[in-house]
């Protein structure tokens, strides 16, 4: 199996435009994002995908700038910019985050892994629990290439997974189930509005340089309500 990790990013969010650049703590969302990744124990391709769109090529230099795999597609087709870079890179199974996200559970996200290649899945997702924006999925490289040719409704090409949601029949389909200190299912730990962005700043100043747990994103996060 050849693991990847897909962090999908762009610069044109229609709500915090250019946030996967914006500074939290002293550096970038999107460093936040990949620096969690270096807790992952097992190997993994890790590669951002921004689209061609011209605005997105200070993306692409970040990316050149600091190391990391950077793939180009569709702006508009996101299956497909999954598609075509999974098949470009030979990757089996694909992780698909997000570059608003920086506190992904890497716990949860090793479990999850465990789970969909123990059990077979051809999708396996940590959604419905965990705080928004922690949980993460993963699913084949036959199952995506099945969607890219068969989701051919509007929001299947915007949204990487609602084939699979679509069309449950089709697919073995497995769901994690995660511990009970950490199930805040109403709780955002994405960045998609100001009021993201400014509870992800606090709790990455109050983590001081720390990786934060998400017991202690939801901690704090309580006692600050």
């Amino acid at each position: 199996m050849t693991l990847g990790i897909i962090i999908q990013a762009r610069m044109g969010s229609t709500r915090l435009s250019g946030k996967v650049l914006r500074d939290i703590s002293g550096k970038p969302l999107l460093a936040h994002v990949l620096g969690r990744l270096q807790m992952l124990k097992r190997p993994a391709k890790i590669v951002v995908a921004t689209s061609s769109a011209g605005e997105n090529d200070i993306i692409e230099t970040w990316c050149l700038k600091h190391g990391v795999s950077c793939f180009r597609g569709n702006e508009a087709d996101v299956l497909d910019r999954y598609f075509e870079c999974a098949r470009s890179l030979g990757m089996s199974d694909i992780v698909r985050l997000t570059a608003d996200n920086p506190f992904t559970d890497i716990e949860e996200l090793e479990r999850l892994i465990d789970l969909h290649q123990k059990q077979g899945y051809d999708y396996t997702h940590a959604f419905g629990q965990l705080p928004i924006g922690v949980g993460a999925e993963i699913f084949t490289f036959e199952a995506l290439s099945r969607s890219h040719r068969e989701g051919m409704l509007p929001h299947h090409r915007e949204h990487v997974n609602e084939y699979f949601t679509d069309r449950p029949e089709l697919f073995k389909i497995g769901q994690l189930d995660v511990p009970a200190t950490k199930i805040s299912p109403n709780l955002r730990l994405t960045v998609d509005t100001e009021e993201d962005w400014r509870r992800a700043c606090a709790l990455a100043t109050q983590a001081g340089g720390n990786w934060l747990g998400t017991e202690e994103a939801i901690r704090l996060c309580s006692s600050s309500a």
